[in-house]
């Protein structure tokens, strides 16, 4: 079912270059082992064609991994190649009810694979099949390289398609324009080996945020697929594994800019510069450090039994770190390990020194991983998924990455989430999803989704706390003094009750009337008769209370608080009293 292929020559001039000469190092392209998958094409009428072909799964759309599709072939007349849109041409494939869906075939050549693949999607076909040109053997149709037109159809791409030898190609062409019928039935049930009740997959991938579309499909995967791995794995129903890239700069440019910007471990593990400028922003090293960084706490994660809090972990430094943010340093990480509870000294240990002038464990192993055994191919580009070794074609979506991790499984075995659409875990419940929480208020930022859980600060009865919702998140506006006194000091003694919270301005913490502090941690009662604040008069007795004072007066006078003083009441006339106010002085 595979087909080895031998890749392109590269110019070693080209690798040379300021910018790209890391990349062209680690397999030499001529030796690269480029492994085409493979599904297989029965033709089911007319007679005379009957027969199976092995047919290369397109690296984009969804293949029907673990099933089958049974179409009828259509070759259009105009617009063979697929290069323009078939409404141009006034046809659509859309099939009438009760018909078997359509598979068109269009001819390679003279624009991207994916592009016509889009069109013949958008004139309504179910498959695509594209015919090669020159006799050769069966290659992978993958994306357009970085190109910000196409990806806006790429990602889009929903049916699946396949590329076919010439020879059988000129076999359909012969029939259809006989005038016959042709029933094809396209099948990716052996696809993917299924040979017991567990599925090993790896993905590898790279922390670099900046890098692109791919990049960014990746990221965006990685944050929807998170729920249904984790679902698996705590199962024990998988067994995932992630890998990072690394290249090596050759021994003669150890000592270049290029290398000591890019790699560690004197030129033994590199990756590109973020931005190809070596003169701004983030190193290539800076890269290959995350990328260590993040194989240390899958492997310390799965010394704990926890290997599922990977995922955890790469998707809240992509939330918490982004490079366009400045924040893709140790710090921002440091933060999102410890919210998550690994032990940062076992991290670092599996780290090691990236100024040493040796082999570093972890990434000579994944240098090693990076060239391909068995039935798998070299990996040479990014992202590339694993199952059950052998690498999947497609879009790299949620949907159609379970349907391939599903297909291998032994028939029968098949986890209940692999039969159900119902993928769902409430990751709240493990370490508050490592959001921030209010222990006394019982108040918490994390909210379980569909896509996985959110750190976000809540609304809690009208009143919004802000915050990064991982590390800190307080009560904000009108009405915050009813959620936990805002965050401020309060505290009851003696049948008396204080809050610093004053729901004004914003809201701002300030102790009350008779105290003294910082308002938020604490507040503490002011002794006004010790520091003779009041009472002070000289008939004045004081007594000092919590947040307050009592003053009484000697002489039958009265304490008038608001002026501190005593006051004395002369009587005068039988019928009538007269007050005079008679203050002490």
């Amino acid at each position: 079912m595979m087909q080895m292929r031998r890749p392109p020559r590269v110019s070693m001039s080209r690798c040379l270059g300021v910018f790209l000469f890391i990349g062209c190092f680690l397999v030499p392209a001529s030796l690269a082992r480029f492994i085409v998958e493979k599904n297989s094409l029965r033709v089911t009428s007319p007679e005379k064609i009957k027969g199976t072909y092995d047919t290369a799964i397109g690296n984009f759309g969804i293949p029907k991994y673990g099933g089958s599709m049974a179409g009828v072939v259509v070759y259009p007349k105009d617009n063979k190649n697929g290069c323009r849109e078939f409404a141009d041409f006034g046809i659509s494939f859309k099939s009438k009810a009760g018909a078997l869906p359509t598979f068109v075939l269009v001819d390679r050549g003279d624009c991207f694979f994916a592009l016509k693949v889009w069109n013949v999607q958008k004139a309504g076909a179910s498959a695509v099949l594209v015919a090669d040109d020159i006799d050769e053997a069966l290659i992978t149709m993958d994306t357009p390289q970085e190109d910000g037109s196409s990806a806006k159809y790429v990602e889009n791409i929903t049916i699946p398609s396949a590329l076919i030898e010439k020879s059988f190609s000129d076999i359909l062409k012969k029939s259809l324009s006989n005038g016959d019928m042709v029933n094809v039935n396209l099948d990716w049930r052996e696809a993917v080996p299924h040979p017991d009740d567990r599925v090993e997959y790896e993905l590898w991938t790279n922390s670099n945020d900046e890098c692109g579309v791919k990049c960014d499909m990746l990221m965006e995967f990685v944050k929807d697929f998170k729920g249904p791995a984790q679902i698996l794995e705590r199962g024990g129903y998988t067994q995932f594994t992630p890998h990072y890239i690394t290249w090596y700069c050759p021994q003669a440019f150890t000592l270049s800019r290029q290398c000591k910007s890019q790699c560690i471990n004197h030129g033994r593990y590199c990756a590109p510069d973020p931005e190809q400028d070596f003169s701004i922003g983030y190193e290539g090293k800076d890269v290959v450090l995350e990328n260590l960084r993040q194989l240390c706490v899958y492997k310390v994660a799965n010394e704990t039994h926890r290997p599922w809090t990977w995922w955890d972990y790469v998707t809240d430094f992509q939330i918490r770190c982004p490079m366009k943010e400045k924040k893709y340093n140790k710090e921002c990480s440091d933060s999102v390990i410890r919210s998550l509870g690994l032990d940062m000294k076992k991290i670092e240990k599996c780290m090691g020194d990236p100024d040493a002038d040796s082999d570093n464990p972890v990434l000579k192993e994944e240098q090693d991983a990076q060239v391909g055994k068995g039935t798998r191919g070299d990996v040479t580009i990014l992202p590339t998924l694993v199952v059950n070794n052998r690498q999947y074609r497609g879009k790299l979506a949620k949907g159609a990455v379970l349907k391939a991790i599903c297909s291998g499984f032994e028939e029968t075995t098949e986890p209940a989430v692999c039969l159900t659409g119902d993928v769902e875990s409430n990751e709240c419940l493990e370490n508050n999803g490592g959001c921030w929480k209010d222990n006394v208020a019982n108040i918490t930022a994390c909210k379980d989704t569909f896509r996985g859980r959110v750190c976000e600060c809540p609304l809690v009865d009208g009143v919004q706390f802000k915050g990064d919702g991982y590390s800190h998140c307080e009560v904000s506006g009108p009405g915050r003094c009813k959620i936990n006194n805002g965050g401020c000091w309060h505290e009851s003694r003696e049948g008396h009750a204080f809050s610093a919270c004053l729901d004004v301005d914003g809201g701002k913490c300030q102790c009350p009337s008779g105290f003294k502090g910082d308002g938020k941690n604490s507040c503490e009662d002011i002794d006004e008769c010790k520091e003779k604040k009041a009472c002070q008069c000289a008939e004045c007795s004081c007594k000092n209370t919590w947040g307050s004072y009592d003053c009484s007066c000697s002489g039958g006078l009265l304490y008038i608080r608001d002026h501190d003083t005593c006051i004395g009441v002369v009587e005068n006339n039988s019928r009538r009293r007269i007050t005079f106010w008679v203050f002490a002085r």
